[in-house]
């Protein structure tokens, strides 16, 4: 019998993660409800999956693994809440198995995306097994069984939702998480067949959104790339320079050197960047660092050897907090987490040459411990469960210890609830 000949495309990858989206865009609402009150895993996800589809919108690489590397790289950095953390993880996984490749065969995407349910599993610490954990693995053995089979890629992906289904039969109820992951695969079957329509889709590609209450994806754009060079030309003009930058990013210090200057931004298209700068001068020691990788910090003229970052919902809690020792203040709440991107901002902000990153409750850990994950040693966690412990935390920072005597002593006076 001739064996399955199905080549998954580029093309074929993008309706896959559009159809996504356009499933969450519908279902982030009943996500939310079942998680029940005061929490917001559907509205994490989605913004998630918001900032992973933006590079789709002008991209001009054609092959499934550089646009898998794309999604997989904003989406771990624009990653929010647990939920958002575990979907990055699942597009990591995925990029990792399309790497270099042009276009996958059906047994190539299947096993790329057993890449990715294992990927999905590693970032939860908890022990117990939970209903997402059980339905991950189900729905990874019924995909694996049908990329044995040879079969194509609809019936992978219908392989893997059937069984998933089965373990929440067998389990008796389904959690937020694994309701996540079935839309996710339902999602990716009808983009595929193009059986789809989404105006948040079309508003991510520069048209017109019909509901002004939607998520707008632009607002999830993030910028993951940190590019550093100098420029020798005395004759810059440094106001207007800082100017031009916000066209490329929405972070950029210029600064004095020597017969020029020296330029760090934040940017999600490099390459314009650097085809912009080409005009300003002789370029030197240029660097570009993608911070949704494991990266080390480069120290640029910090101020202070050791700074503590902390995230706060609200003018009084940033007051209390900044007041307890906290030297940059990174806002959210429940429902707005911030993303992965607005820790690693921060911590590239120059203010200390290493970081103490203390959080204030458990929905907000994965997303810390990403930042951790890309920032590399130089920043080190405190991991509270309220806004009291966090306090105390803070007020156990001592600039005249290291990052690493700073988290220990922060914890131990955080107490049991850190």
């Amino acid at each position: 019998m001739a064996g399955n000949k199905e080549m998954i495309t580029g093309g074929d990858f993008k309706r896959m993660v559009a159809g996504a989206y356009s499933e969450l865009l519908l279902e982030y609402e009943n996500i939310n409800k079942l998680a029940g009150t005061d929490a917001f895993p559907g509205t994490h996800v989605l913004r998630t999956m918001g900032a992973a589809i933006m590079p789709l919108a002008d991209v001009r690489d054609e092959s499934i693994g550089g646009l898998a590397r794309r999604v997989s790289t904003a989406a771990l950095f624009g990653a929010r809440g647990n939920a958002g953390v575990v979907l990055s993880q699942l597009f990591r996984g995925l990029s990792k198995g399309l790497s270099g490749k042009y276009e996958a065969t059906s047994s190539e995407f299947g096993k790329a995306f057993q890449y990715g349910i294992l990927y999905a599993e590693r970032v939860l610490h908890e022990g117990s097994e939970h209903p997402f954990i059980t339905v991950a693995k189900a729905v990874a053995k019924g995909a694996y069984h049908a990329v044995r089979a040879n079969l194509p890629i609809t019936e992978i992906l219908a392989a893997a939702i059937a069984a998933g289904e089965s373990a929440v039969v067998r389990i008796g109820r389904e959690d937020a998480g694994a309701r996540i992951m079935f839309i996710f695969l339902k999602g990716c079957l009808n983009g595929l067949d193009g059986n789809f329509v989404s105006p948040a889709v079309s508003l991510s590609l520069g048209l017109t959104a019909s509901n002004g209450n939607m998520p707008n994806p632009r607002d999830d754009l993030v910028r993951p790339y940190c590019v550093r060079f100098r420029v020798k030309n005395h004759l810059i003009d440094m106001a207007e320079m800082e100017k031009q930058l916000k066209d490329f990013g929405n972070f950029a210090l210029v600064e004095h050197w020597e017969n020029g200057i020296h330029v760090h931004i934040h940017t999600d298209h490099p390459g314009k960047l650097m085809e912009w700068a080409i005009g300003l001068g002789p370029l030197r020691d240029i660097h570009i660092t993608n911070m949704s990788e494991t990266h080390a910090l480069g120290v640029h003229d910090a101020i202070m050897p050791v700074g503590a970052i902390a995230m706060v919902d609200g003018k009084e809690q940033a007051a209390r907090m900044q007041e307890a020792g906290a030297h940059i203040i990174v806002t959210g709440t429940k429902e707005r987490c911030p993303a992965v991107a607005e820790l690693v901002g921060a911590a590239h902000s120059d203010f200390a040459s290493s970081y103490v990153l203390v959080a204030p409750r458990m929905e907000y850990w994965m997303v810390f411990r990403q930042a951790k994950y890309m920032l590399g040693e130089r920043v080190e966690l405190v991991l509270c469960k309220d806004e009291a412990s966090q306090e105390k935390a803070l007020r156990a920072f001592d600039g005249q210890k290291t990052a690493s005597e700073n988290a220990a002593s922060m914890v131990q006076a955080a107490g049991k609830d850190a």
